[in-house]
């Protein structure tokens, strides 16, 4: 099952989501800039840290996208132990651009946003230059990058986005939020790179999750394999409760029974899987696999419900792309430029006084990765017009 990838030419390297509604925000609001006699650029601020990226990839795609705006300059700010070095860079920045950076959207001038992103090694550090390159190719402005840490001063940090005039920060991962949630109740918070958001977390509004939409996961898996009728999830409430609700109604829609077991961890879930596996009809079946830290375990489950299900001839399809490098189906993962325009778009909206809505919405711009060898073995006829249209394909041919 140790499949190698084979990318296509048309995915970028820094390859881990929303709706229609954010993509029209957004189109109004570049409208409205274009149409702003001298209106200047918006600063926007965005914080992560390394540690929550759950791809090498993730949050540096996602800032892609909201740096590719028009109109946009991001300030990164990654959470790591030198704040006081980001503060120095920060101010530092402001002198040199000499004004504060703002947009004109909605035929109004409204607050910058602020996202901040984690220092990182590399080889992800390459990743972030090709993705900086692509920026500034696009924008016509350099982009400043800033980090932050592990030791976050979130009254140091209210005050130097105060002083920048930033009303809305983006947030990226746990570490991201957590910053975000310390600063002055008066910025406001919108947040990407996670699955959800504790519901503790009352300041946040709309919460943009990596957990691709369920609808979208059926249909792939309806298009790959027609037989399909019925399809089993193990999952844990605390994370994916909300991500199941919807994926019964999506299952519904396609004509799938979906069955969903819940376990609190790993002991219940490898329990679960094992019933699923032996009991599960292949003619008819497959099994999901969520993106969900208490009953998807790489070294435990995974190896388990890989070997299983190639023995048997199940589907196995997944939220995960690191999984179809190993032998699942295929998988839908985040395309991070657009989750990054889309997380831009929802802050705009916030600053401008016309926020989305609370909640967490599933990740919609996808990509889709493909596994080759595992289709064949499952006799699934996939035509080269289908895996044209595929993102990723594995094994290395």
């Amino acid at each position: 099952m140790g499949d190698k990838a084979r990318s296509r030419p048309k995915v970028k390297a820094y390859n881990p989501p929303m709706t229609k509604s954010f993509r029209h925000l957004l189109l109004s609001a570049l409208l409205a800039a274009a149409c702003s006699a001298g209106a200047a650029p918006m600063r926007v601020a965005v914080i992560y840290a390394e540690t929550d990226e759950m791809t090498p990839d993730g949050f540096t795609g996602i800032i892609a996208g909201m740096e590719q705006l028009p109109n946009v300059e991001v300030l990164r700010l990654a959470l790591d132990d030198s704040t006081d070095r980001l503060v120095s860079q920060l101010l530092s920045s402001v002198n040199k651009a000499g004004t504060a950076i703002r947009l004109a959207a909605a035929g109004g001038n409204i607050g910058p946003i602020a996202v901040l992103y984690p220092e990182i090694g590399e080889p992800y550090r390459s990743v972030f230059a090709k993705i900086i390159e692509g920026i500034e190719d696009r924008t016509k402005n350099k982009v400043a990058s800033y980090a932050v840490g592990g030791n976050f001063n979130a009254q140091e940090m209210s005050g130097e986005l105060k002083r920048q005039d930033i009303q809305v920060v983006i947030a990226l991962g746990r570490n991201g939020l957590k910053a975000a949630n310390s600063l002055d109740k008066g910025i406001g918070v919108v947040v990407g790179g996670v699955i959800s958001a504790p519901d503790a977390n009352t300041r946040v509004g709309t919460v943009l999750s990596l957990a691709p939409d369920p609808a979208l996961l059926f249909a792939r898996l309806k298009t790959i394999s027609p037989r399909t009728q019925r399809v089993f999830v193990v999952y844990d409430p605390r994370q994916n409760d909300w991500l199941i609700k919807l994926a019964h109604e999506a299952a519904r829609a396609q004509g799938i029974e979906l069955v969903a077991q819940e376990a609190a961890d790993l002991k219940g879930a490898l329990a679960l899987y094992q019933n699923i596996l032996a009991g599960a009809d292949t003619r008819r079946d497959a099994l999901w696999l969520p993106q969900d830290s208490a009953t998807v375990d790489e070294s435990t489950v995974l190896p388990l419900v890989l070997q299983e299900s190639w023995s048997k001839g199940l589907v196995v399809f997944s939220s995960n792309v690191t999984h179809v490098r190993r032998g699942a189906l295929f998988a839908l993962y985040p395309n991070n430029v657009e989750l990054g325009r889309n997380l831009a778009a929802s802050a705009l909206g916030l600053a401008a006084g016309t926020p989305a809505g609370r909640g967490t919405l599933p990740l919609r711009d996808v990509l889709t990765a493909f596994n080759t060898r595992t289709a064949s073995h499952l006799g699934l006829n996939v035509s080269a017009a289908q895996q044209r249209g595929f993102d990723l394909l594995f094994p290395e041919q």
